[in-house]
């Protein structure tokens, strides 16, 4: 596989907005929906509505199957949120995180052309959330869950996978991890290393920094450390021995092989990658610890 390395751009000019230039800019939200069959005379309505609707819906009933290719649900994707953890802004609540939703909706079509549409729920409750998206199951073909808290979200996508006849993804997982990997891989190939021999430091214990670890132990890096606000995520870790079944106590029986101990500095020394995905500040004292031509990613938001 052969991967192109792509110069830096400066963005810097691009993300110099105004308050009225983003507020005109949501005025009536980002999104509409349009018709992909002309409605310009009484056949058309005939055909695109009643009474020749009657006889999609016929065929539908007979052979449910039939939805897949004579809806939109198949190509629909649903982004789904609690606005529990929305980008920097932490719990908003649904109605506040519905331009993002909207956003990321925008996102899909533009880039992807894909259809989708945000659904904000006002509740936090994961069984809730199960059994909204169960009953609107025919509606939609794929679920993107966004911006929900850790560790619920954990929960959330397992007890969705199971529910669902659909793919499940939740991106602050996924999508993150997905581009960690891709970008990590470029970067290792440009200063001339192997993926399988990096030492690699990840700040943030919760949907992101989890995934992050994750696709990089299934890549094959077996020396991952993992940090959340208290320090470096090990074994021997009260808080996490005290609860085996969390998500911080299984990263600790698969991630940290040399048993690290301590916090930023000590999980730094002698690093090659920090990719950051948590609040929190790093010390540029810390960095310097890390071996030469170290790879760091900044990706808090």
């Amino acid at each position: 596989m052969s991967i192109d390395v792509i110069a830096p751009t400066d963005n810097s000019a691009a993300t110099a907005l105004s308050e009225a230039e983003i507020f005109d800019a949501h005025q009536g939200g980002k999104l509409s929906v349009t018709s992909t069959v002309p409605l310009s005379n009484k056949r058309d309505l005939s055909i695109a509505y009643t009474p020749g609707v009657a006889e999609v819906s016929r065929a539908i009933h007979n052979n449910p199957e039939l939805a897949k290719t004579l809806t939109w649900a198949q190509r629909l994707v649903v982004v789904v949120s609690d606005g529990t953890a929305v980008l920097g802004l932490g719990n908003i609540g649904a109605a506040a995180s519905l331009p993002v939703m909207e956003g990321k909706s925008a996102l899909f079509k533009t880039f992807g052309e894909l259809d989708s549409i945000p659904l904000v729920l006002n509740t936090t409750d994961v069984d809730e959330i199960v059994e909204t998206l169960v009953r609107l199951r025919p509606s939609f073909g794929a679920v993107n869950l966004e911006d929900i808290s850790a560790p619920r979200c954990f929960e959330l996508e397992e007890k969705l996978i199971e529910a669902l006849d659909c793919p499940v993804m939740h991106d602050d997982q996924h999508g993150t991890a997905v581009v960690v990997l891709a970008a990590l891989t470029n970067a290792a190939k440009v200063t001339g290393r192997e993926l399988a021999g990096l030492r690699v430091v990840v700040s943030g214990a919760g949907a992101a920094g989890i995934a992050v670890a994750e696709i990089l132990l299934a890549a094959g890096i077996t020396d991952v450390v993992l940090l959340d606000s208290k320090g470096v995520i090990n074994r021997e870790r009260a808080d996490i021995a005290a609860d085996p079944q969390s998500k911080k106590s299984q990263m600790a029986q698969r991630s940290n092989p040399r048993g690290v101990t301590g916090g930023p500095g000590e999980a730094l020394l002698g690093a090659d990658v920090f990719i950051g995905v948590s609040s929190s500040k790093l010390d540029e004292a810390h960095l310097k610890l890390m071996n030469a031509d170290s790879i760091v990613f900044a990706l808090s938001n």
